[in-house]
């Protein structure tokens, strides 16, 4: 995936978070943040689509952190219905700032799949400063973890597959149009986008290369 994989652990409001840090072959341009599925159905930092999303920004020059959430891998901690994970996730944020502040003063993504978007749209909502360039959110759940309002930019990537068995497509589509945001829909793509990583990829990829 990248030149090196850094393993680490940052300080959550439940004890340590588990972090993979994927650097690419040169200095960074930037980072990105990429957020695993449901912790108890599975989920963790090395799922497939959180591993393709993160290779595709290693690929654009940005250092990608893969944390597992609480309770999943070596993080401290129970399952806290996108809440608590969200509070880690910014305590990861502002302790990446100051491990390395030249990186974090660059532009940064984030991403998110599955669960893994509940906790990036509420963070993202909840952020102060610098905030990211791009969000992209594939199998959005979002909306079914929420403890706060939401509010994502207009141009914020949905992808979605078209067969999607774990958030029906209608579901889905519910989301984008409370909150006025363009998707992306993989002709017959299941929820974890089995055979469709590459077209995954590519609209990554491409958002990506936007400035």
């Amino acid at each position: 995936m990248s030149a090196r994989t850094e393993h680490t652990t940052f300080d959550g409001l439940a004890g340590d978070i588990d972090c993979a840090i994927d650097w690419p072959e040169g200095p960074p341009t930037g980072w990105a943040l990429v957020l695993h599925p449901h912790p108890l159905h599975g989920g963790a930092r090395d799922n497939k689509v959180v591993t393709t999303i993160a290779r595709c920004c290693v690929q654009h020059g940005l250092a990608a952190l893969r944390p597992n959430f609480r309770g999943v891998g070596a993080s401290n901690g129970e399952f806290d219905n996108a809440k608590g994970e969200t509070a880690d996730m910014q305590a990861l944020v502002e302790q990446f700032a100051l491990r390395h502040a030249d990186v974090a003063a660059g532009p940064w993504v984030l991403g998110g799949f599955s669960f893994g978007t509940a906790v990036a749209a509420q963070l993202y909502s909840g952020l102060q400063g610098h905030r990211p360039r791009a969000v992209i959110l594939a199998g959005t759940a979002a909306q079914r973890f929420t403890f706060r309002d939401i509010a994502l930019p207009d141009d914020t990537l949905l992808i979605h597959g078209e067969t999607d068995e774990v958030v029906p497509l209608d579901e889905a589509m519910g989301f984008a149009r409370q909150h006025q945001l363009p998707m992306v829909v993989i002709p017959d793509a299941s929820h974890f986008f089995h055979g469709k990583l590459l077209v995954l990829r590519r609209l990554v990829q491409q958002r990506l290369s936007v400035p």
